[in-house]
């Protein structure tokens, strides 16, 4: 067969998935940071355009794109589904390895296709200008291109150690417009009360999300854009999986192992919901691995309960896997990853069996990062990369088994602008790093106190 699987523009899918129609169980609902009590539209329009509190609550299985958007879309999607075909001969494995490449959007991440029907909403909405924050510089970049395409202004904090180590990511978000500042910052109060406490503070995305969040609420013309974690920003990335799912029945084949790397949740969900709907209607019995850091173990090593989604606890109360919102994660290059819960959508679904959860360490993972651009000639993110050392280990394990195991996995970005981490692991200077039992507990204590 040929190596990349094509779909054509008319294939494009004209509405996304909403998994909530189909779950056995919904997570517990968000709570109203001030009352405790649950969150009703009402208490989201401060920061959110209705046409997104909306979806965030939306329980109908199809929800439909706008024209507006799907133009847009059309500047790079669909996009292409490969065989890692020398991978495979690499690996000397009978396993057949295909990957979903979101690397070809201008943004080079699969960000995009949240942050454009996020940006139509707001302008719909009279809004003038979108907040947010950005870890690696992904989703900052893909909003501050949305903002654009829309005339609207953008405001980015950027985590302060994001920031120094990727100056590329900060260039292009202010080659289309975007104000990028360090966080913590000293615009905020949230920023400056960080700062007062620790000057040097590499920042964290549960710092950045407050200054983002204060922004949006004291600013009359401007709302709140949030990369991850949201209900709506899940259904917005399931344009991936339906895409996938299209395309691996044009290959003539069906995965037996769905993976893809976690951070906050986006595009794992996106990508893994729509064959997830086959699984839980029993039609499956796919295997689903979500992948996430040693260094910030949420899925694997921390709570599911109620925490807010930042340090200042502007936010609403989320129920989900955390590590407690003033888990400071350590600076790993995989700046995507380093927050300290997760969507409760994906939480729930790991909660329930439904998904697996595995963590892994940052020189194995550029070890498979390598070992994966050398043989498809692609240089992932490192973010994308977690996903690889999973589905290496996978095509290992089916070779050892004789088995031809069908393994997809999304390739959610590429690290054209991360080489500086890879400068470290090939000088090496890239430390492992597990979290301690010790520093981790210190965290779930203050989490519980909290409750």
């Amino acid at each position: 067969m040929d190596t990349k699987v094509l779909l054509s523009e008319k294939e494009l899918p004209t509405a996304w998935y909403n998994i909530q129609a189909d779950m056995p169980r919904l997570p517990k609902p968000p709570l109203h940071p001030a009352t405790g009590q649950p969150v009703v539209p009402e208490d989201l329009a401060p920061i959110f355009p209705m046409g997104l509190i909306k979806q965030e609550v939306a329980r109908e299985r199809w929800v439909r794109i706008p024209e507006e958007v799907l133009a847009i879309y059309r500047l790079w999607r669909p996009t292409p589904l490969i065989r890692a075909l020398r991978l495979e001969k690499a690996l000397d494995t009978p396993a057949h390895i295909y990957y979903k490449y979101e690397g070809v959007s201008p943004a080079g991440s699969h960000k995009l296709n949240t942050a454009v029907p996020q940006a139509y909403y707001n302008k719909q909405a009279g809004i003038k200008r979108l907040a947010t924050e950005t870890g690696a510089g992904q989703w900052g970049s893909a909003l501050a291109m949305a903002c654009n395409f829309f005339g609207l202004g953008c405001t980015v904090y950027m985590v302060k150690v994001s920031y120094q180590q990727k100056p590329y990511r900060r260039i292009i978000m202010e080659v289309f417009g975007a104000r990028v500042l360090a966080s913590p910052s000293d615009q905020t109060r949230s920023g400056r009360a960080i700062l007062a406490g620790d000057p040097d503070s590499p920042g964290s995305l549960g710092i950045a999300i407050s200054e983002a969040v204060e922004d949006a609420a004291t600013h009359t013309d401007t709302n709140y854009s949030l990369g991850s974690v949201l209900n709506h920003v899940l259904l917005h990335q399931t344009v991936v999986g339906l895409e996938s799912k299209l395309q691996m029945e044009k290959a003539g084949e069906y995965p037996d192992v769905v993976v893809g790397c976690v951070g906050g949740g986006s595009n794992y969900a996106g990508f893994c919901f729509p064959f997830l709907q086959d699984r839980l209607a029993g039609k499956t019995k796919a295997r689903f691995v979500a992948v996430e850091p040693t260094a910030c173990p949420t899925l694997t090593r921390g709570l599911h309960t109620y925490d807010f989604g930042d340090v200042a606890g502007l936010t609403p109360l989320l129920y989900m896997y955390t590590l407690g919102k003033d888990f400071i994660p350590p600076a790993i290059h995989a700046g995507g990853l380093r927050y300290h819960g997760d969507a409760p959508l994906l939480c729930q679904l790991v909660a329930d069996g439904f998904i697996e959860a595995k963590a892994c360490g940052q020189p194995e993972v550029f070890e498979a990062a390598i070992r994966f651009a050398r043989a498809e000639a692609i240089v992932p993110a490192p973010e994308s990369a977690h996903a690889i050392k999973c589905v290496i280990d996978e095509a290992l394990q089916a070779r050892e088994a004789g088995e031809a195991r069908i393994i997809l996995f999304n390739l959610s970005g590429h690290g054209h602008f991360d080489l500086s981490a890879y400068d470290a692991y090939l000088s090496g200077k890239i430390q492992d790093y597990a979290l301690p039992e010790e520093e981790l507990q210190r965290s779930l204590m203050r989490l519980r106190k909290a409750e």
